[in-house]
């Protein structure tokens, strides 16, 4: 071999490897560049909360675990970068960014500052999910199916004979549509009893409570209510609003007690009643007292909704506060009150609130109308599962009617108000963060 041909051979081999060498270089420089993570913000940066929730959930049902991050830009979450993802995102015009590794590691650090009041739990697993509802269409709506219809998240219909037959256990979740538990057909009977559409909830409900083998609907509420209460017990999650919370603990502490008037159920109620309730089997509510007149339409006075104009507080005044709980510390509450806001326009229903007097001292208030001195929001365990009950009947609409039409979402994407319950609908996927030590 000629030295010019070994110069040439050399020059050669020289020249390969730094070709490889900067192509490393430009691979590492673009991988680092890369963004590693979506951040989807839950702040007033972001253009629809609502879906948001929805995303998440359907992340979570691809089987991607994401992070939640509490207190952080409003409760934002932490999701892997990929372009599916990334798609749906576009699709559902959900506000995010996209963050590289060093911002995300960034953030991370904030939240961890024992000083600061923040925390990351992961959710694992989308939560399987039913909503007691009745198969008929009554005058009016619920905001439970309007927010998970909207966001675009899965639910299951079941009612009193699914649960008395044994489904609960299929599910994580269950949300009670604005029921009466106490056989009462919502206590419109001094409003609506000669309306065609109540004639006809009372003929249903009465064909039903017989097709399944009890003597009257209350006789099947409540064992409903009780399906449901062991449902808890055996660690699932309850949600409910309006008159589905009130009426459920008083169909609790009335197990074998008649407390309905012969005009709901053919029998005088029992002059004994209200020393019989047992407050030991409810969830919430101890030593409240029923209203059995079927001229009143209330249940009992744990319901704050006269408040309104006792204190004259208006539409404009009936607000309630978020309380604030510590992240690190008090992680379920903190997951349950994530919110753009602490104070949020009030709303009404049959139960609107709760008289704090008839709170069992185990409940934690999660929000509360400082004006009316009521509960709106409260939380509790029961055996291995939770419960949350929520007052009121839609958070865009103050005093909703029976035959209202149902709030249209698509105008109330950023709802403070919907944004609560849509918490209570990622709080079961959640397990806490571990920390390394």
């Amino acid at each position: 071999m000629t030295a010019a041909k070994i110069f040439s051979a050399k020059t050669t081999v020289m020249k390969i490897p730094s070709k490889i060498l900067l192509l490393f270089f430009a691979v590492l420089l673009s991988f680092q560049g890369r963004s590693s993570q979506i951040l989807v913000p839950m702040d007033e940066a972001q253009r629809d909360h609502l879906k948001a929730y929805g995303l998440a959930y359907w992340t979570l049902e691809n089987q991607i675990i994401i992070e939640w991050l509490l207190n952080y830009r409003g409760g934002s979450f932490l999701i892997p970068h990929l372009q599916r993802i990334e798609e749906e995102l576009l699709l559902r015009n959900i506000s995010y960014q996209v963050l590289a590794d060093g911002q995300v590691n960034k953030i991370k650090s904030e939240i961890a500052d024992p000083e600061v009041n923040m925390e990351v739990v992961q959710l694992e697993k989308a939560p399987k999910i039913a909503v007691y509802t009745p198969p008929n269409k009554l005058p009016w709506d619920d905001a439970v199916t309007l927010v998970l219809t909207y966001a675009e998240i899965k639910y299951d219909k079941i009612y009193d004979s699914a649960i008395v037959n044994g489904i609960l256990p299929k599910y994580d979740w269950l949300h009670l549509h604005h029921e009466d538990f106490t056989g009462q057909y919502g206590k419109f009977y001094s409003s609506a009893r000669m309306q065609s559409w109540y004639q006809q909830e009372v003929q249903r409900s009465e064909a039903a409570a017989a097709q399944l083998g009890f003597a009257s609907t209350a006789a099947l509420k409540r064992a409903v209510a009780l399906n449901i209460r062991n449902f808890v017990i055996g660690g699932g999650f309850l949600f409910t609003m309006c008159s589905g919370t009130d009426s459920f603990d008083i169909a609790l502490a009335a197990q074998g007690v008649d407390i309905q008037e012969a005009i709901f159920d053919g029998s005088p109620s029992d002059p004994r009643a209200q020393e019989k309730l047992d407050f030991n089997q409810t969830f919430a509510f101890q030593d409240f007292h029923i209203i059995k007149d079927p001229m009143v339409y209330e249940y009992s006075d744990i319901d704050g909704t006269d408040l309104r104009t006792q204190r004259q507080i208006t539409e404009k005044s009936d607000q309630f506060t978020l309380f604030d709980f510590s992240a690190k510390w008090d992680v379920v509450p903190t997951m349950l009150t994530q919110c753009h806001v602490d104070v949020i326009n009030g709303f009404m229903g049959q139960t609107t609130d709760f008289h704090k007097e008839f709170i069992k001292p185990n409940v934690l208030i999660l929000g509360e109308n400082k004006a009316a001195n009521t509960a709106k929001y409260v939380h509790g365990t029961f055996g291995q599962g939770t419960w949350t009950f929520y007052g009121g009947h839609d958070p865009e609409d103050y005093q909703h009617l029976v035959g209202d039409p149902p709030t249209d979402l698509n105008l109330h994407p950023n709802s403070p108000g919907y944004r609560l319950i849509l918490n209570n609908i990622l709080f079961p996927a959640a397990k806490k963060q571990k920390r390394k030590t």
